[in-house]
């Protein structure tokens, strides 16, 4: 049967324009009149579905006009209330929109899409949650290391961590007020002491004329590396195992 109207499929239904079926029947009344009156038999979100289409007047403007989708059960309804020239063909159009939907070739059809669809997003979610579980993983295996040996360190060794020399990861420290340099020594700021972030060794060297000279260095705990971690990353600065490839 030839074409009468658009259809729209949403959520499993076929639905026409009221306005398309209004003017289709050749009704001469105004259309906000004509479904006011007959669409009082029937449930709004369940029969009908309010809408807005558009159209040019005149001057060329476009004009947005309150429109309805209705199921194909109402249209049909309201095209042999209307009782026009063209409520039997409507009618008919309609009878035979329900047929084919209905048909076991149809309903396979749409089962088979609604079960592709669904396949599509389970895959989208399944991606998703994998990537989720790439960057935690990245994240857990940074902290396990970090938790997994006490020994405290060097800075060049957390330097090393996220790409740095030690001299530009010192820099990159004071620069976020971790620490400043005092006699040579890297100190943390007050508001970081006696948190146990670090600690103080010394080591003992010959200078170039031979006498014994002491040289007093900051090391890191792993207390304070995963303060360094959470301080760079908030400046989102990460570690390069936790960087994208």
């Amino acid at each position: 049967m030839e074409e009468l109207m658009k259809v729209q499929v949403k959520n499993d239904r076929q639905l026409v324009s009221a306005r398309d079926l209004h003017k289709g029947l050749g009704l001469k009344g105004r259309f906000s009149r004509w479904f006011k009156t007959n669409s009082e038999l029937f449930t709004e979100n369940e029969d009908f579905y309010k809408c807005t289409s558009s159209t040019v007047v005149n001057n060329g403007a476009v004009r947005e006009l309150d429109n309805y989708l209705l199921t194909i059960e109402m249209a049909k309804q309201l095209a042999m209330m209307a009782r026009t020239e063209k409520s039997k063909l409507y009618r008919e159009y309609f009878l035979d929109l329900e047929r084919k939907w209905n048909s076991p070739e149809m309903v396979m059809h749409r089962a088979l899409e609604f079960s592709n669809a669904r396949i599509e997003q389970l895959k989208l979610e399944n991606k998703n949650l994998n990537i989720q579980l790439e960057e935690s993983n990245k994240k857990a295996s940074y902290l396990d290391l970090i938790l997994g040996d006490p020994t405290p360190i060097l800075i060049t060794q957390i330097a090393n961590d996220y790409g740095y020399s030690a001299v530009a990861f010192n820099r990159l420290l004071k620069k976020l007020k971790v620490q400043r340099r005092v006699n040579g020594q890297w100190i943390l700021y007050r508001a970081f002491m006696g948190k146990g972030y670090t600690s103080t060794k010394s080591k003992t060297y010959e200078d170039h004329h031979g006498k014994l000279r002491t040289k007093i260095y900051t090391v890191w705990t792993q207390k304070g590396r995963r303060f360094i971690y959470d301080i760079l990353k908030k400046n989102g600065i990460l570690p390069l195992i936790e960087r994208e490839d």
